[in-house]
């Protein structure tokens, strides 16, 4: 049964046809080559079906905010460990491991009514949370999704 399971690992299998490769130079992200990418691709458009057919809209955020964002949120509270932060300009500022503060700020953006609710926003940014390496597993546990 173990040996069954390993053969089936999609860890194996992705690498056997050529769809991705994990490298230790980026622990944690995942490459795609071409035909992984074209799966990939087929996913985000079934997705994107999907989320038509329920109501969302598809919105683009930027990847890094003020850590203020994440304080504001709560974010910071709980998951600030497991960020990447970086200095800029003598202020922090947190790489995106979620989406909902920066959808949050573009809810805030202008007054609403309630015959605006409810507001559905789909994002497929990236995003990026420092996992430790030892709980890092292919495509199921990653630092970049």
């Amino acid at each position: 049964m173990i040996k069954d399971m390993k053969a089936r690992d999609h860890r194996n299998v992705g690498t056997k046809l050529d769809l991705f490769l994990f490298h230790e130079l980026s622990p944690g992200s995942c490459f795609f080559f071409p035909h992984g990418a074209i799966i990939y691709n087929k996913l985000i458009s079934l997705m994107r079906k999907q989320y038509l057919a329920t109501g969302f809209q598809e919105v683009i955020t930027p990847n890094i905010f003020n850590i203020d964002l994440w304080w504001i949120s709560g974010h910071a509270i709980k998951y600030k460990d497991d960020m990447f932060m970086i200095d800029i300009e003598k202020q922090k500022f947190g790489v995106k491991p979620m989406n909902c503060p920066g959808h949050c700020l573009m809810f805030d953006a202008k007054g609403r009514s309630y015959k605006d609710l409810p507001i559905r926003y789909a994002d497929f940014g990236v995003l990026h949370r420092n996992e430790l390496s030892g709980a890092l597993t292919g495509l199921t546990r990653v630092r970049r999704f």
